[in-house]
């Protein structure tokens, strides 16, 4: 028992001694008390610092308005060592480093009686204004964490991925801060979605956006791991990678004969770097559903005109699917890439995900609504220039095209040219060049210039298909943005009067973005007018078509409608509430042998006419949505949230048929997931 006693005693008192820390001293804070220790730490650092520091002369030519931050431990040899800047520019990243290598040699931090390092953050606003800038402390170190003096000591940078290569997860929702952001900043391309972390961490302070939510008052690894960490973070000596497991769990019940509606997606996500350049990615999902009635229609398709071969349905956004009980549906997926960036101008991506091109809630040219597919991407950025090359390994599932158990492939090369005119308007040129997958993939595809419609008339008129289209941005203040889109699939300038000719097939979006609407913080407003020509998007040979795995590459309704949209989100905290409300018209086709437009999976051979055709023809339906969403935000690194929704839906075709009839469907789901993907169900 005396051991005992004694034993826990020397813990007891080794970790009463510990909690007490002291900051690092300069030689003019020697002798004061522990709490004023740290304040003159802080005092003098910021006054050494902004007394040598000049801004640098690119900075003042661009008038840059904006804060970055620098991370720096001093070691545990009392010397200040800058692990990184935020900032896309070099000049400021070598004036940082320079200013710090002038700062002298202190008394280092002190744990348990040991020397250690200790990190900080000085955040530096531009303008130049040293009374605003406060050095912020990181998360201290804890007692397991110290060591004895030891000439090199590793660095944890917190949140590693923030420094990566890897892909924000593309949410409608969560990116609203990061488009603000981006749009108040200067000489910056936001259609090529998703973001990369490195460069829109220059723009935004991730860390701070996540630190601001942490619970500090959680100790314990169940506490920490439920609302501030991933599950696992390993790093070491050029290396990192976390791994966390996650959940889109919905439960939710419809006005249908439905018993109830659910989803149960289990999550493994893994993601990491192997030194600077080189990052990596996977998701795995393993899941079953069974969604509101209009959505399980779909999926199982009972007409067959496209759902997947060898498979009972297809789930909108995510793939085939396969019964699950008596009538729900099991659909794994799986996505993952590999990233490498060899120098500030140009990254290259290769795995298998979802691209958008855009700035609107929807896109003409090229969105994530089909399934993910393998592709192959660069991404040049210099000066007033973004150039995207885009490589698609597309799918056509649908029976009619199956040869040997084969589902038909396609390829689908794509170039984007984002081009920044002024500080207000940016534009972009895009195209897009389709080719079948049994005739092999074409090298001159490859080709990282524009323009593909030259290698489409090498191979021959009916070799393949292609897409020209045009984007524009105009931000009328930093907080209020216009945008627009206009995909062009074929136009007869002979008939240009006359659009009712078939072969007039184009698209086109408008749009506006309210950021702090009405002096509102977080508050944000979007209006959209999307509409589709019959016959775009579609091909006389329909694997031909700009499609992938059932859906369109283009907007989710495909061709032959109209779309007015309006979005409404606020956030305060942890919460956030969203209102989206959408209004349209699209024509159905009426006849298994005629094609009025809207569905691009039938050959444009089956037109009703080559003239007097209009928008929205054949079986004209009426498609109103609301749809209203509340978050509460869970764990501020892996974006877990607990959520509830309430949508309406009504569906009102003028011709009704036994398996086409009016609808209306109210659905109420409540769930736990986090922010990987948009569900796309307002169609």
């Amino acid at each position: 028992m005396k051991k005992i006693f004694f034993i826990v005693a020397f813990f007891y008192s080794l970790i009463i001694f510990s909690q007490a820390e002291k900051y690092p001293v300069f030689k003019e804070c020697e002798g004061q008390e522990l709490k004023q220790i740290e304040a003159c730490f802080y005092k003098q650092t910021k006054s050494l610092f902004f007394k040598e520091f000049q801004s640098p002369e690119v900075l003042q030519k661009e008038n840059y308005k904006g804060a970055v931050k620098a991370i720096f431990v001093v070691t545990n040899t009392g010397n200040f060592q800058l692990i990184y800047v935020n900032s896309p520019y070099k000049e400021l990243n070598e004036e940082v480093k320079r200013v710090f290598n002038t700062l002298p040699t202190i008394t280092p931090a002190k744990y348990n009686n040991h020397y250690v390092e200790m990190r900080f953050a000085l955040p530096i606003n531009f303008p130049i204004n040293a009374n605003n800038d406060v050095i912020e402390e990181f998360t201290p170190i804890k007692i397991k964490e110290v060591k004895e003096v030891k000439p090199a000591a590793k660095v944890t940078v917190p949140f590693k991925e923030h420094q990566s290569q890897l892909n924000v997860p593309f949410q409608h929702q969560r990116y609203i801060d990061y488009d603000f952001a981006l749009n108040r900043a200067v000489n910056t391309h936001t259609a090529t979605k998703p973001y990369v972390y490195s460069k829109l961490n220059t723009f935004i302070d991730l860390d701070a956006e996540k630190n601001k939510f942490f619970k500090k008052n959680q100790t314990s690894w169940a506490g920490k791991k439920l609302w501030n960490e991933h599950l696992l973070e390993v790093q070491g000596d050029g290396y990192w990678f976390n791994l966390d497991f996650l959940l889109d769990v919905q439960l939710g019940k419809d006005n249908s004969d439905v018993s109830y509606t659910f989803n149960n997606s289990r999550v493994l996500t893994v993601n990491g770097g192997l030194g600077n350049d080189f990052s990596f990615s996977a998701t795995v999902y393993e899941s079953q559903g069974r969604f509101t009635k209009y959505v399980n229609d779909y999926i199982t398709n009972r007409e067959l005109t496209f759902r997947p071969a060898f498979s009972s349905g297809l789930v909108p956004g995510r793939g085939k699917a396969k019964g699950f009980k008596a009538d729900a549906f099991d659909y794994p997926v799986s996505e993952g890439y590999l990233a490498y960036t060899p120098n500030k101008f140009l990254q290259f991506q290769f795995g298998s995900g979802k691209n958008f091109i855009g700035d609107g809630y929807r896109s003409v040219l090229l969105s994530d609504v089909s399934s993910p597919m393998p592709y192959l991407k660069m991404d040049v950025n210099f000066w007033k220039f973004k150039y995207t090359n885009l490589w698609l390994w597309g799918t056509d599932v649908t029976r009619p095209v199956v040869v040997n158990n084969e589902h038909a492939r396609k390829y689908i090369a794509i170039h984007y040219l984002s081009l920044n005119v002024s500080k207000k308007l940016n534009i972009g040129f895009f195209e897009a060049a389709i080719s079948r997958g049994n005739n092999g993939f074409d090298i001159g595809f490859m080709n990282p210039l524009m323009f593909y419609r030259s290698v489409e008339f090498s191979r021959g008129e009916d070799a393949g298909n292609a897409l020209l289209g045009l984007t524009a941005k105009y931000k009328l203040r930093d907080n209020f943005i216009l945008y627009s889109q206009l995909a062009v699939d074929e136009f007869s300038f002979g008939k240009i009067s006359d659009l009712s000719y078939w072969g007039n097939k184009f698209g086109f979006q408008l749009g506006a973005k309210y950021f702090d609407a009405f002096k509102v913080k977080d508050l944000y407003v979007q209006a959209e007018l999307n509409t589709v020509r019959p016959y775009t998007f579609a091909h006389k040979d329909p694997v031909l078509n700009y499609g992938n795995y059932s859906q369109s590459l283009g907007h989710l309704w495909g061709a032959n409608f109209w779309e007015a949209l309006g979005i409404v989100n606020y956030k305060f905290n942890r919460w956030s509430l969203n209102g989206k409300m959408i209004l349209g018209k699209k024509g159905f086709d009426d006849s298994a042998t005629v094609s009025n437009g809207g569905d691009i999976y039938k050959s444009y051979d089956l037109r009703k006419g080559d003239y007097n055709n209009s928008l929205a023809q054949g079986n004209k339906t009426t498609i109103f949505i609301t749809d209203l969403q509340a978050r509460y935000l869970l764990n501020t690194a892996n974006r877990l949230s607990l959520f509830g929704g309430l949508t309406f839906r009504k569906f009102s075709p003028e011709t009704e048929t036994a398996t086409f009839k009016s609808m209306n469907s109210i659905w109420l789901t409540l769930g736990i997931k986090a922010d990987l993907f948009n569900w796309y169900f307002d169609f």
